[in-house]
């Protein structure tokens, strides 16, 4: 069976109370990778607007339910695009 991580790189997240800072503002991160899971967890590497190095954190130290409500929702992404995904601009052919 395989195990799919929660959130993905992008997303911003809640950190559970305590974990790093006090203040939610404070706990708000942004998922700049995902790792491979550590036994039965997922673990991700994030980073803080205010911190210039990333921290790895697995999935019990994310407040989940302070979290879904920055993560968008899939189909609201989808139906914001107007245009196709490839843009043939910033293709480069070699001569």
């Amino acid at each position: 069976m395989a195990r799919t991580p929660r959130f993905a790189v992008g997303d911003k997240i809640v950190l559970k109370d305590g974990f790093v800072r006090t203040d939610t503002a404070g706990r708000t991160c942004t998922i700049a990778g995902v790792l491979p899971f550590d036994g039965s967890r997922a673990q991700y590497r994030v980073r803080f607007e205010t911190e210039n190095f990333e921290r790895r954190i697995v999935e019990s130290d994310i407040d989940v339910i302070q979290s879904a409500s920055s993560v968008p929702n899939i189909e609201t992404v989808a139906s914001a695009e107007t245009g196709s995904w490839l843009k043939s601009s910033s293709i480069k052919v070699r001569k």
